[in-house]
């Protein structure tokens, strides 16, 4: 070595070429293996039974299927009467084919209503919490009506389903109402 090289301190574990080589391909060699070798045991070794009855073609097309159907207020409801309708909002509307009087008013509220007002959210009064409810019932149902005909604050009109008539909302309303009282 030169006295320069020495006198810096500057000294190298590599210091043959063969060393330089095998260094160079170790490092080339080492993530290549890496890679195969994760390769391999992510991909490998699992064999997969055909006649598994969760390869099915009944089971493969449950699984993949839809957990709901997204029907605009501008399509037809009465295709099927079981599903609701979904307005623009995401709320879900009543289904077609309720049945009459309370009984149908409670299906309207479960789809229509029960998402805020069950769980109180966006600040919805809960329903049957009296204290929630007490100030809104001061007010006047007329005030009721049309805050839940038009909206207020967080809800949009007639809680997001545009199919509900006017009628239905006030009988929604008379419903919550006294389940507070």
């Amino acid at each position: 070595m030169s006295e320069i090289d020495e006198e810096e301190g500057h000294t190298s574990s590599i210091k043959t070429p063969k060393q330089l080589i095998t260094v160079v391909l170790a490092a080339f060699l080492f993530p290549v293996l890496t890679i195969i070798l994760l390769a391999q045991l992510v991909t490998g070794d699992r064999t997969v039974d055909q006649n598994d009855p969760i390869y099915s073609d009944e089971a493969v097309a449950k699984r993949l299927k839809p957990v709901g159907r997204l029907i605009m207020a501008s399509d037809s409801p009465q295709a099927d009467e079981n599903v609701g309708v979904a307005s623009q909002a995401g709320t879900v509307a009543a289904p077609a084919a309720a049945a009459d009087g309370a009984d149908r008013i409670k299906t309207i509220y479960t789809a229509s209503c029960a998402a805020c007002h069950t769980s109180g959210a966006a600040g919805a009064p809960k329903l049957g919490d009296k204290s929630t409810w007490a100030s809104r019932i001061k007010s006047g149902t007329d005030t009721l009506y049309n805050s839940a005909i038009k909206g207020k604050n967080a809800m949009p009109a007639k809680g997001g389903n545009a199919s509900l008539s006017d009628a239905d909302v006030k009988a929604l309303v008379d419903y919550m109402v006294s389940q507070a009282k």
